[in-house]
């Protein structure tokens, strides 16, 4: 896994460990000599997480619609920055320069890009890992959840499997290190997402 797509908020969150945790992955991916591929923004989470992995010497590649950089919320001061032309665009760019994801805390953005992640994952478009941060218990409820999908049989256990969840970001991005990803028939092509 060279390279990491960090999907996070664009503000900082109500506690003050979800920047303290932003700045723990961009430090671990710039010291483990990997590439952060991230929403390109100098914003909320996601610039705390650029801004800690450039300080440590990182590369650190953002990718961003025109519409948000035009309202300066676009870092500049990145080792790379794609500008695109709309949402769908961009998460294509990430997903194809990232070799694994991880989701810290975020709101409904953050959520979206990670869903569909697992659903490109569970359509047999990609074996790449993707995991959770769960950043002092910001996930339990989300988790819960999965597990009520489960149990109601809306999702299956080897797709509920393909999701690694931590709470420290070492360990996390470890198993994301050591991640098999299951035999999963390709149900669609890319050209029809």
């Amino acid at each position: 896994m060279q390279s990491v797509c960090v999907y996070c908020g664009s503000s900082h969150g109500a506690d003050p460990a979800f920047a303290d945790a932003a700045r723990a992955v961009g430090l671990l991916i710039a010291e483990s000599g990997r590439t952060l591929v991230y929403g390109g923004g100098h914003v909320g989470l996601m610039g705390v997480v650029a801004d800690s992995a450039l300080a440590a010497g990182g590369r650190v590649v953002g990718v961003i619609p025109r519409t948000l950089m035009e309202r300066e919320v676009g870092h500049g001061a990145l080792t790379e920055l794609h500008v695109v032309e709309s949402m769908h665009e961009r998460k294509a760019l990430m997903a194809d320069l990232s070799d694994g994801f991880l989701a810290l805390p975020g709101g409904v953005g953050t959520m979206e890009e990670f869903f569909e992640t697992w659903t490109w994952a569970v359509l047999g478009l990609h074996g790449k890992p993707f995991g959770l941060l769960d950043v002092a218990g910001f996930y339990a409820a989300l988790l819960a959840f999965l597990d009520r999908l489960l149990e109601q049989g809306f999702l299956r256990e080897h797709h509920r499997a393909m999701l690694l969840v931590g709470r420290d970001p070492g360990a996390l991005i470890d198993a994301m290190d050591a991640y098999q990803a299951p035999e999963v028939p390709r149900w669609i092509g890319r050209d029809e997402t």
